[in-house]
């Protein structure tokens, strides 16, 4: 057989060569002939549903649905109801902030960048049978991270970093064969999430669940850059077409400012948990957040307030920028707690703003138009009120009271996109 292989000649490699790039990806990216016959037909025919089409399908349909269950399984532990959780697997505190920083959060930006490169390069994305294995890979670390068996907490690490590993190298390669240089940033940004991702696992199962905790809060203050950088993007680009009257304005220098300042916040934060600074990050972190506030200003997000997925893309940025303005407060005032001043973008900033993202982003590549189900605007407001509570009644000493509310609207908002936006996900385009 090695020999017959050696022995085509070099215009016989060629012709082999061009016939295999000739071939025509369909809508669902499956090659045509006799390349599909690889697969068993079962196989074949379900990785050719819709579901499978681009990463944003699945992902954004299990990522939503196990922040569901994720928060209603944290409450009825905080209430007592489930001990066993305490018992198995990651340490309660750490399971409830990597499912929903890295199941959740994670996962759906993930699932984002994927959809969005397909357009930037006018390359095909991932999808078909390699976007099912990554999809039952993480259904599995899902589960595995549940096992107090250090050889399933091993393999639940191999999967997640696989995972990454196959995401990051798809977006990557994508990016780099379009040559959009503009998007090289989502890779080593990416690949600090990742990184964090995996040292945050190993430092919890190794018993160092301070210093997991400190990893994702520093993964959070890292997710707080993604959404600054690709908020500075969508945010102003939409309002300016869909918003009547908008009065938006260019921030180059804030753009240009805006990173530089959110590293170095990020990287005094990471390190003075190892090496005691004669400073803290309050500084850098409340000039972060009102640069965010000023570029919001901006985009005239009053002109917003008759667009719901408008204002609900605003209001999620707001609470970024006053995340991080009330973060760097906690370093001075013993009444604003770090802890909750965090909630404001775990819960306003990451779950705003991917509940409004996926809202529009669901209908417009599935070919619908942008008018969302009525009962989405409840949706955005519960997520603004959770957001509130959230932050406001600890400091009024109700702590648990903002723990139940907050859990409440989490759970109704994304169980209504759950409700209006399952059917669409799993159907073919509409145009």
């Amino acid at each position: 057989m090695s020999k017959t292989l050696h022995s085509i000649n070099e215009p016989a490699k060629q012709q082999v060569s061009k016939a295999r790039l000739n071939q025509q990806l369909h809508s669902t990216g499956e090659l045509s002939g006799a390349e599909k016959n690889h697969l068993p037909p079962k196989l074949l025919s379900f990785t050719q549903q819709p579901l499978w089409d681009l990463a944003f399908r699945p992902w954004f349909l299990a990522g939503t649905l196990s922040s569901v269950l994720s928060v209603g399984i944290w409450i009825l532990f905080l209430h007592g109801y489930l001990p066993t959780l305490a018992s198995s697997g990651l340490t309660p505190v750490a399971w409830h902030i990597h499912e929903m920083l890295f199941g959740f959060g994670a996962t759906i930006a993930v699932a984002f960048l994927l959809t969005a490169a397909q357009t930037w390069t006018n390359k095909r994305s991932i999808n078909g049978s390699a976007l099912l294995t990554l999809t039952l890979i993480w259904l599995m670390v899902r589960a595995l991270l549940w096992s107090d068996d250090t050889r399933i907490q091993v393999l639940a690490l191999v999967l997640q970093a696989g995972w990454w590993l196959a995401c990051i190298g798809f977006l990557a390669s994508m990016v780099i064969r379009a040559k959009s240089k503009r998007n090289y940033q989502f890779i080593p940004l990416l690949s600090v999430m990742m990184l964090l991702n995996l040292s945050f696992l190993i430092a919890d199962f190794s018993g160092h669940t301070e210093l997991a905790l400190h990893l994702a809060r520093t993964a959070i203050l890292t997710f707080g850059l993604l959404v600054g950088i690709v908020g500075g993007r969508v945010i102003p680009f939409f309002t300016g077409r869909g918003a009547d009257n908008a009065q938006v304005k260019a921030t180059p220098i804030l753009d240009k400012l805006l990173p530089v300042v959110t590293i170095i916040g990020i990287g005094i934060f990471f390190t003075g948990h190892f090496i005691a600074l004669p400073f803290t990050p309050a500084v850098v972190l409340i000039s972060a957040g009102i640069i965010h506030l000023i570029r919001l200003w901006h985009w005239d997000p009053l002109s917003t307030r008759k667009v719901p997925l408008l204002w609900s893309l605003q209001l999620a940025y707001l609470a970024l920028g006053l995340g991080l303005v009330a973060l760097g407060i906690s370093y001075h005032i013993d009444l604003v707690r770090f802890a909750d001043a965090l909630h404001l973008i775990t819960v306003g900033t990451i779950g705003g703003m991917i509940l409004a993202m996926i809202a529009r982003v669901s209908l417009g590549h599935t070919g619908r138009p942008l008018k969302p189900h009525p009962s989405l605007s409840i949706a955005f407001a519960l997520m603004f009120i959770g957001t509130l509570v959230r932050f406001i009644l600890p400091l009024l000493q109700m702590p648990i009271m903002a723990w139940d509310i907050s859990a409440i609207c989490w759970i109704t908002a994304f169980s209504i996109f759950i409700w209006h936006y399952t059917h669409i996900l799993m159907s073919a385009r509409a145009s």
